[in-house]
This record gives C-alpha cells, structure tokens and sequence, in this order.
C-alpha cells in the first residue's frame, strides 16, 4: 500500500524566509527541508567546511608533502563504483598538480573483490609503490594493510564507509567516520575525502614555501569531478556537500568540466547549460558504473582522466555501450526475479533475499534497489561466485540500517556471514551458497525484530498543492537548477487532475493531457503504458521540455491514484 503525505513545516520558519525575499513556494519547500536561514543556501565555497576539522587530514597533508618532496612513488587504490572512480580520478589529477609521482590500480570486482585485500596488495606490489592511498575503501582492510606492511609499503587510507570492530594498522586514516573525528559533515562522499586531503595538501606545500615563486594549483578544477562522486554515491546533501555538488555543476554548465564528463554528457545526449544533480546521478553516474559493474573500472577512470576530446568521446561511447547491456542484463534479472516472487506473497515478510545462480554479480545492487522500491522493503539479491561462494548486494528502507542488521545476523550466527560491510541504506556480504537458506530465515527474523507493520507502509512526500500562478516555466527552471538528492528531495507537489487524453509513445511511456477547472498541462509518465482513469490524484514534479526547439513546460508524474470525477 502507498500512502501520499504532505510534508509538515513550521511555518514561523517559512515566514522568516519569505521575509528575506524567498518565494512563498520555495520558503515552504525549504522549510520542509530544514533549512531556517538565507546562509544555509549559500553554496559559495566560502562556507565550506574547512579541513583543520576533518581529523589526521593536516597527519595526512605532512606525509605526502614529504612524499613528493622525496620522489616517492605513490599508487592509489581505487574502488570499482562512480564514487571511487571520481576519487580515484580527483587523487590523481590532484596529486600531479601538486607535484607527486602516482599512478592508481584499481580491482576488478569479479577476481579481487571489494577494498584493500591482501591479493589486491600483492598486485600492487608488482609496480614497487613506495606508498599505497586507498580511496572509498580501506577502512575495513585489515588483513590488506598488513599484507602492505608486511612487504614495506606503507598505506594512506581515506574513506567514509562505516570502520568495524577493529581499524586497519595504516599510517594514516582519513574518515570522517572513524572514532575521534569530530567533522560536522559525516556524509563526505569517498570523493569528498579525497578532495579535502588535498586541501589540506596543499595548504602545508603553501606553508613550505613551495608557492613562493609559482602560482599555487587550481583545486576547484576537480569540483566537476567532486560534485559527480557525491551524488552518484547516493550520501546525504547536506549544507557541505551542497556547497561541493553546486560549485561542481556550475562548473560544469559553464563548459570547464573535464573532458570526460563532457564525452559523457554528450553521448546522453544532454545539454551542459540544463544539467542538474539528476543528470549526475541518474545519466552520467550509470554510465560510469557500468564499466566497475561490467569489465573494468579502469575504462571509466580513463574517461575521467583523459585531457583529449578524441580519446574521452571514444572511451565515453564504449561506457554508453556497455550501459546499454548493464540494462538488458537488468531486465532479464528483474523479469526472473518477479516471476519468482509470484509464487511468494512479499507482504508476508519484512525482507527480501533471493539468489540466481545465473545472475551477474555487476547487476544485483540495481536488482535489489528495483525491487526495494517496488516492495518497499531491505532486499538482498546474490550472484554465484567463486569457490562455492555467493555474494550479495543489499539495498534498504529508511526504517532499517542494513549494515546494523547485517551486523547483528553475524553476531547471532557467526558461522554465516564470510564477510560484509556497508551504509544504512546499502550493503555488500559474501557467504557460502550452502547457507544461503539459513540466511534467509536469519534476515527475516532480524528484521521483523526492527521493522514495524507501518515501516513497511510506502509513503511518497509530497509538499502540497500548486496555485494555478505557480505551474509555470520560470518556477520549474528555478526548481532544476537547485541541488536535490539524498537528504535533500527534490520537490513532488500533488494535485487532482482530469485525463483529457492519453497515448504510448516511445512504446514505454504514457504522454497525457491534464486538466483542471482552469487550466491544461502537458504531462509525461515514464516507463509505464498502462492507462489512467479519467479522474486521477498524480504526484508530479515540474520540468522544463525542450522538443524541435520548443521549450514549455511539463509535469513528470511520479506516481498516481483513481479518484471521482
């Protein structure tokens, strides 16, 4: 069942807005967001967090000024998702700027698994690195930081996942998320991580007197880079990653992205002046995530590195091929997936965990969200692996942390869980396929322990009715251009409609006249082709559309419900 909600707000907030100049509209869509002055929209980099506060970032800053000042050879190692391939991209290009040796090595998911392992560290050492930087990973890799120590490299780790029981014995961590660190902002992005090491960077270069004579690097050259990370890595947008995800866009809206992101962008079909945060996290982050999901992140680092338009456009096509495949993979999952859930009643359970042998392993963290947001519960859908091993890619409800819940299935059951780690809302685990049943029954009954029956209620937030003088062209323009994501929702409004006339088009989306008493709108549901009733309750969010060179409104409708006309 789905329940439509208005979001509260308290409206003495809203008052204190519009009375500073803020529209009525947006003062209550702000205030609904928790915003409760002028400054907390202010996304110049001013405000920006400063580094001092990020703990060992300075720690971290002298070693790799000492580094490069010794010739040192360092080698990032990368994660295989957007966020770790921007991370990895940003280190490096970074790095250079100011003045290091590094190159970057980065696993693929299928033969070396997620993070810092010891065979990972073996392969690295192949390349005789002096120094090993983990980026969006590390936190968690204790046997892999010994392995390094153990053959004389040392390791920088910089993260923002969750640290286990026990941290890693590196020389440094850099997480905002590791105990001790009292950084206001604990939802830094692996790429945001990154990005402040080298702030703080070059802030101790600065302070050797390494700019006395040479203009200092240009830093806000990697914000394309920052901005696209974060939000594909789906963390919450707050007041800091705002700052980081608008100083990114405008970057990019003004044509000085890198080249990468351009290629892209372009090979979408999407114009650099309109993108928003959708476009980073919805276009350009599948693309990129389909070559770590696929074959190899190493192509979509590639892109991001690369300074020729030439190189960046080819290596942006094969990235937009293999998305292609990525989603008839998707759907042939998916379409297994739900004739499976047929002989089963998911309302039944308060989770989900299923298992294929035929799966893709690059695939099932997309399965498992597609089928939590359709059920509205923690979904876990594994792929075989190696040696008798089956992994697994989870995805949430805001109800239930699941690598809490992971946590507690292994303290229940020690023998089950190989492995795992993660977020609240998204998680990775391994185990035998041999126990994949018993984990079954584990994660239900952690589950039921957590979840209420109203937890498992869908609810879409909406924040109320538009006038008739606020569908306009200019308000949804507005509304586009504003950073929303995770933390952050983009505004849905809702409103009762006549269907005047409806038709496929695409053969997958439903293109619709929608009237009230005073007014006909254009509107579009996507990937549906199922037909409305004459009388509907729709949940919309205005859009700007752009057709044969003619812009005009539209309402994208989210989601809808019979009403009497």
């Amino acid at each position: 069942m789905i329940q439509i909600r208005q979001r509260s707000y308290p409206t003495d907030t809203a008052q204190q807005l519009i009375d500073t100049g803020i529209t009525p509209l947006l003062a209550r869509i702000y205030a609904a967001r928790g915003i409760g002055n002028v400054t907390q929209l202010d996304t110049s980099l001013q405000y920006l967090l400063p580094f001092t506060q990020l703990k060992n970032a300075q720690k971290m800053a002298c070693l790799l000024a000492d580094a490069i000042a010794t010739q040192r050879k360092l080698l990032i190692v990368a994660d295989y998702d957007a966020d770790g391939a921007t991370a990895c991209a940003v280190g490096l290009r970074g790095l250079s700027l100011l003045g290091a040796q590094v190159d970057f090595i980065v696993p693929n998911r299928f033969e070396y698994g997620y993070g810092l392992t010891p065979e990972i560290v073996r392969l690295a050492a192949q390349s005789t690195p002096d120094i090993l930087i983990t980026v969006d990973n590390g936190i968690a890799s204790v046997e892999g930081v010994a392995e390094a120590n153990r053959l004389g490299m040392q390791v920088l780790v910089t993260d923002h996942h969750l640290p286990g029981d026990a941290l890693p014995d590196a020389l440094c961590i850099v997480n905002p998320n590791q105990p001790g660190c009292n950084f206001p902002s604990k939802n830094l992005a692996g790429v945001g991580v990154m990005f402040y090491v080298l702030l703080a960077l070059r802030a101790e270069l600065r302070a050797r007197g390494a700019y006395t004579e040479q203009a200092e690097p240009n830093l806000g050259k990697l914000l394309d880079l920052v901005a696209l990370g974060t939000v594909a890595d789906v963390v919450k947008l707050d007041e800091n990653n705002r700052i980081l995800v608008q100083q990114g866009l405008q970057r990019i809206r003004s044509l000085r992205a890198c080249c990468g992101i351009n290629a892209l962008l372009q090979v979408a079909g999407k114009n650099y002046a309109q993108v928003s945060s959708y476009e980073l996290g919805f276009v350009i982050g599948p693309r990129l995530n389909a070559a770590g999901r696929l074959e190899d992140m190493s192509l979509g680092i590639a892109c991001l590195i690369s300074d020729d338009v030439t190189e960046a456009a080819k290596i942006a096509a094969q990235l937009d091929a293999l998305n292609h495949t990525r989603r008839n993979i998707e759907a042939d999952m998916q379409q297994a997936a739900l004739a499976t859930l047929e002989h089963i009643t998911p309302t039944d359970s308060c989770s989900l965990a299923l298992f294929d042998e035929t799966w893709h392993q690059g695939v099932i963290g997309i399965l498992a969200s597609r089928l939590k947001d359709r059920y509205h519960r923690p979904v876990i859908a594994f792929a075989r692996s190696l040696n008798g091993e089956i992994k697994g890619s989870g995805r949430s409800i805001h109800a239930l942390h699941l690598r809490d819940a992971l946590d507690l299935v292994s303290k229940r059951h020690p023998h089950l869980l190989q492995k795992f780690g993660g977020h609240a809302m998204a998680a990775g685990l391994s185990l035998r396929e041999e126990h994949f049943d018993e984990f079954k029954v584990a994660f239900e009954a952690v589950a039921q322990s957590l979840l209420s029956p109203a937890d498992l209620t869908k609810i879409i937030e909406t924040d109320g009715l538009l006038a008739a003088s606020e569908f306009t062209l200019s308000i949804a323009r507005s509304l586009e251009q504003q950073v929303w994501g995770q933390g952050f929702p983009q505004p849905f409004f809702e409103g009762e409609f006549t269907v005047a006339s409806q038709r496929v088009v695409g053969e997958k989306h439903l293109k619709l006249k929608l009237t009230t008493s005073s007014a006909a709108y254009d509107a579009i549901h996507f990937f549906c082709v199922d037909p409305m009733p004459a009388g509907i309750r729709a949940v919309f969010n205005l859009a700007v559309n752009e057709y044969n060179g003619t812009i005009s409104l539209q309402l994208i409708v989210r989601h809808w419900q019979k009403t009497d006309i």
